[in-house]
């Protein structure tokens, strides 16, 4: 699989700032504690089917001394989860009409062409871009890249469904 375009021009958009928090995640994502990948968004364009999440990887992360001992690196499992994450996050907020207040959930429901590009070690932070491919009101399709230093390190496909 060939590498993809980014999804992001890193010159044109600001990704200085929180637009929102892991706090005001958590109304639209079911995990918690360990299992909330995703620190915070950076950017939404709701029109442009873009959305630019972060989660800041550390010496100190629940996995990092497990994997790899003495050489940490972020797991791609981790990767794909928080890339779904954000994909969920997304779903959620901007694709749905209504809430999932009703006890339903956006689950994960899988990952085609996913290719890891570089080791993701600590400590940075590294910048989870996607573009909704495709939706209805029970599915969807993202495109997800994950970025370290402005280089792409990861990219996927992310399936998900309304549950």
């Amino acid at each position: 699989m060939p590498t993809a375009a980014p999804l992001i021009d890193f010159e044109s958009i600001d990704l200085s700032q929180e637009v929102l928090d892991q706090e005001g995640l958590k109304r639209f994502l079911k995990q918690r504690d360990r299992f909330l990948m995703l620190d915070g968004i950076l950017h939404e364009d709701v029109e442009g089917k873009l959305t630019v999440g972060y989660k800041d990887i550390r010496a100190d992360d629940w996995w990092a001394p497990d994997h790899i001992p003495g050489r940490p690196m972020f797991p791609g499992a981790l990767q794909v989860e928080t890339a779904a994450q954000i994909s969920s996050y997304d779903y959620s907020a901007h694709r749905l009409d209504g809430s999932l207040d009703d006890g339903k959930f956006v689950g994960f429901g899988g990952v085609d062409n996913c290719r890891f590009r570089r080791l993701v070690q600590p400590d940075c932070r590294m910048i989870f871009a996607i573009y909704l491919a495709k939706h209805s009101r029970r599915m969807f399709r993202y495109q997800a890249q994950g970025f370290v230093e402005n280089e792409l390190v990861f990219e996927a496909e992310i399936l998900g469904v309304l549950v």
